[in-house]
């Protein structure tokens, strides 16, 4: 199972906003072109999902000389999982999805023998998307790393449902 190029690279470039959209002064406008440079996406590809992050209420755009888009909330505050769905990038691990069928996969409707088994999969890949914030990926905190952190602080991570 594979995150699409679509959802990778609206982490990637929201990332690159949490990174460098902090000034001297505190919030500053990054455009999409030096977020595009830095991350070599394509600037047409970034506007298209910068246009459905905006709408996702994910960040702001900010017009004029020095313009360009801030996160609309902290980064702490932003979890990888809203990024994804905001692009329109359910993750789902069953080959159900699309078919005529509502019910499953199989030529007659039924769901396959694995279903369920892919269908957990994807819940756990939303729940611990949903658990890392855009301040975690800037500041390496994933996965090993967030939980030995955590660790050695003495807090507890909970994970958002």
């Amino acid at each position: 199972m594979r995150l699409s190029t679509k959802g990778r690279y609206a982490v990637m470039a929201m990332a690159d906003l949490a990174r460098n959209g902090q000034g001297e002064d505190g919030v500053r406008a990054v455009s999409l072109a030096e977020i595009a440079t830095r991350q070599e996406i394509s600037l047409s590809y970034l506007e298209q999902l910068f246009a459905r992050l905006r709408k996702g209420g994910l960040v702001q755009s900010v017009r004029g000389p020095g313009g360009g888009y801030r996160l609309a909330k902290g980064a702490h505050e932003t979890v990888v999982a809203e990024i994804v769905l905001a692009v329109d990038e359910p993750i789902r691990a069953t080959r159900c999805i699309g078919h005529s069928s509502p019910k499953g996969c199989m030529m007659a409707g039924e769901r396959c023998i694995t279903h369920n088994l892919w269908e957990d999969l994807g819940d756990e890949i939303h729940r611990y998307l949903a658990g890392v914030s855009l301040e975690d990926v800037v500041m390496n905190r994933t996965g090993a790393r967030r939980r030995a952190t955590a660790a050695e602080a003495g807090t507890d991570i909970g994970v958002a449902a």
